[in-house]
């Protein structure tokens, strides 16, 4: 089991949620929540009023009772089994699965290859032809938005699903009517006691036709096809997360950042109650003003005048100065 599931459990436990006595399970139990079994229709394992649940291979949420000795009756008929590294789920066994980790091993491996060769066909790359009346760019430096506003560019170092940096410095920018509302959100969950953490913001051209090149077509819908370009390359697109303004620490959310598997998707029913909670309050946040949530990415949000503007194509040297 990856780390930050087993860790997901424990701020759980540390955050005072209420619970009913099937809480006290021991640490091995609440450790099997996750996915297993095949990609393409995964049995998950989660957490949901202080009770392990399974979704999946015909089964909706169903509430775990145990039966001694990591045995599961499921709600309405049938038997969870749990094994290291495994389930079993009516005698047949599932593998636990970080789908997310396994893509983007894949990603690694092809990138390694050549990336400069990958950046060189990228700048040559010509983006599509726009026609329309779009506004001119006003791209706003987050960081003097609202100090409360932190930057984690993942793009910006090696630390991303690509495994190298595309970003020639760590910067966050946002058209001027796009930063003002998230100006707003911020304001609105400092009064719920968070920050927001900003991975992402406007994303030049090139990277956007990095990205598809490098993914495998089976996880493109977590990309945008350069063809017609991303909502991130007009400056109207952000991906974020919240901290707590009072331990700095980042928040536990269903999955990790840019998480190529449907442990990503905004709506998805795993993880744990605190987690879903958490994301539902940073979508609820967003969503008041005027973003809307991206189905696949619980962490990315588009501006609803996103089409108001042209494909930006300046790389951070060109934006320059910035922090």
């Amino acid at each position: 089991m990856n780390g930050l599931v087993r860790r997901s459990f424990l701020a759980f436990g540390a955050a005072g949620f209420a619970a009913p006595t099937a809480f006290a399970q021991t640490r091995a139990e609440w450790a099997a929540i996750g996915q297993y079994g095949d990609k393409a229709a995964p049995v998950t394992v989660f957490e949901k009023d202080g009770a392990l649940h399974i979704d999946g291979a015909g089964h909706a949420s169903a509430r775990l009772t145990a039966t001694g000795r990591g045995r599961y009756a499921i709600a309405g008929g049938g038997e969870l089994v749990l094994e290291p590294g495994a389930v079993q789920l009516n005698g047949t066994r599932l593998a636990f699965h970080d789908f997310g980790a396994e893509t983007e091993a894949a990603i690694h491996a092809g990138v390694r290859a050549d990336p400069e060769a990958l950046r060189r066909q990228a700048l040559a790359a010509t983006p599509p032809v726009e026609t329309g009346d779009f506004l001119p760019a006003d791209l706003v430096d987050l960081t003097t938005v609202d100090p409360r506003i932190k930057l984690d560019i993942r793009y910006a170092g090696s630390n991303n699903f690509m495994g190298i940096p595309l970003y020639e410095r760590a910067g966050a920018y946002l058209q001027r009517p796009a930063a003002e509302a998230l100006k707003q959100a911020q304001a609105a969950l400092a009064a719920q006691g968070y920050g927001l953490l900003i991975h992402d913001a406007y994303r030049p051209w090139f990277v956007t036709w990095m990205f598809w090149e490098a993914t495998p077509p089976d996880a493109r819908m977590f990309v945008a096809n350069p063809a017609k370009g991303s909502r991130h390359n007009r400056g109207c697109a952000v991906d974020l997360t919240l901290y707590d303004l009072k331990t700095g620490r980042v928040v536990e959310m269903p999955s990790r950042y840019d998480e190529f598997s449907g442990r990503a998707h905004a709506d998805f029913v795993g993880g744990t109650t605190k987690q879903r909670a958490l994301r539902a309050v940073l979508r609820e946040a967003m969503t008041a003003q005027g973003f809307e949530v991206y189905a696949e990415e619980w962490w990315h949000f588009d501006f609803k005048d996103w089409r108001r503007y042209a494909i930006g194509t300046k790389t951070f040297t060109a934006l320059g100065g910035g922090k």
